[in-house]
């Protein structure tokens, strides 16, 4: 029977990303799966409360690790002494046959070694959710300053974006990832893109698989009522608002259109973390979203909670996801899908694979305002188009089936170069 313990660099409680609430749903389906024998979870905390390294009871199964960010470069944690000491203990008080980490960032790549000295038998499962080791520029594989796509990463290119680190120093950190990741026995990837990123960066194709993150199994939602002379003009993004997620497309895109068009359109944005941005995207969305709040175009709805998604979706017709950076998996693609919402999306990486175009929503060029206008104009004119694409929705699989192809690897025979 599996003890596992699920690794987070954050708990949801805190912070609403979409890999904390991956890991945090792993750990709760994996608790009620059967042939488990216990299941934890351990987040990192940067909330300044008790000594630096010190892992409190959240709640039953679940702990806070109290700690800062490490050196992004060499991913070793900060104050690795304490932080790595409490964490020893805590391995050898709960003695996990599995330890599933999502993600790296926050906790440094030391853990792994710590894993392997307090018992080698344990296994290390690593979700990765973005191009961390890959891509300094916060593993989002696109240029520092002009966001322009990374279509690989080469040392020249990675001195170019960071001048005051040596083509030498970006070799040395690939070596010092590969290194760590040797201990690691499997890695799991929610896209096709994302394992395809990591193996062509160096990754062995046999260690890493690939498991789309589970959603909640509910009901689809039935279609916006529609009165009389009414289309499928209802337009939503949610999640987080900063210049990867390319809100400020969605917004220019309608400035862009004649005022007498863009009337016809409606668009809401239930977007988190605006706040924590730099002053001058602030002052640009806030430029650009002015005049479509006055005429009426835009409604700013602000963050969500999980539960008020439903709620939130049921009232408009298509979720639009114009990241400017490849993505992974958005977790609100597949909510969308299981909502019974078609997707707009960038055509590139993990959105473009998750949504086919024509199938179950569309694809339109990745930050070009002008393809944005003519799309969302196109599709505010529609209602047989749209009830075809809702039709073409698979239903994403649920915390439960995702648990389960978690425990079958769990249970697979180790890869043999997983050596400490």
């Amino acid at each position: 029977a599996h003890r596992i313990l699920v690794i987070a660099h954050g708990h949801p409680d805190f912070s609403k990303g979409g890999g904390e609430i991956a890991a945090h749903n792993l750990f709760r389906a994996c608790r009620d799966a059967p042939g488990v024998e216990a299941a934890w979870f351990l987040a990192r905390a940067d909330l300044g409360r008790g000594a630096v390294g010190r892992i409190s009871l959240r709640r039953a199964d679940e702990y806070l690790w109290e700690q800062g960010t490490p050196d992004v470069f060499t991913m070793r944690s900060a104050n690795r002494f304490e932080v790595l000491g409490y964490f020893a203990e805590l391995l050898r008080a709960l003695r996990p046959t599995v330890v599933h980490l999502h993600h790296y960032l926050h906790l440094g790549l030391d853990i792994l070694r710590v894993i392997r000295q307090v018992d080698p038998r344990i296994r290390i499962v690593v979700t990765l959710h973005e191009y961390m080791a890959i891509c300094l520029q916060n593993g989002q594989m696109v240029k520092r300053g002009s966001l322009k796509l990374c279509y690989r990463s080469d040392y020249e290119d990675c001195h170019r974006c960071f001048p005051e680190r040596t083509p030498e120093e970006f070799w040395l950190r690939r070596q010092r990832f590969l290194r760590a990741f040797d201990l690691v026995d499997h890695f799991v990837a929610p896209s096709r893109f994302l394992r395809a990123r990591y193996i062509a960066w160096g990754l062995e194709a046999d260690r890493i698989g690939v498991i789309e993150n589970g959603q909640a199994d509910c009901t689809a939602l039935p279609p916006r009522p529609l009165g009389p002379g009414e289309t499928r003009n209802r337009f939503a993004f949610f999640g987080q608002v900063n210049p990867y997620k390319g809100v400020s497309v969605l917004l220019a895109a309608l400035n862009a259109l004649p005022k007498a068009k863009r009337k016809s359109i409606a668009l809401e944005i239930h977007g988190a973390n605006l706040e924590t941005q730099t002053q001058d995207f602030r002052d640009g969305i806030e430029a650009l979203r002015r005049p479509l709040e006055k005429e009426g175009v835009l409604d700013w709805i602000g963050p969500y909670e999980a539960e008020q998604l439903p709620g939130r979706m049921a009232g408009i017709d298509w979720v639009v996801v114009p990241s400017v950076w490849w993505e992974n998996s958005p977790m609100v693609i597949q909510e969308a899908f299981a909502l019974g919402r078609p997707v707009v999306v960038s055509d590139i990486g993990g959105m473009a694979e998750k949504v086919q175009d024509g199938v179950n929503g569309r694809h339109v060029q990745a930050g070009n305002v002008g393809a944005w206008s003519a799309a969302l104009l196109e599709l505010s004119q529609q209602t047989g188009e749209w009830d075809a694409l809702r039709a073409g929705i698979v239903k994403p699989a649920t915390h439960a089936q995702c648990a389960e192809q978690h425990l079958d690897l769990y249970s697979a025979p180790a890869s043999a170069e997983a050596t400490a």
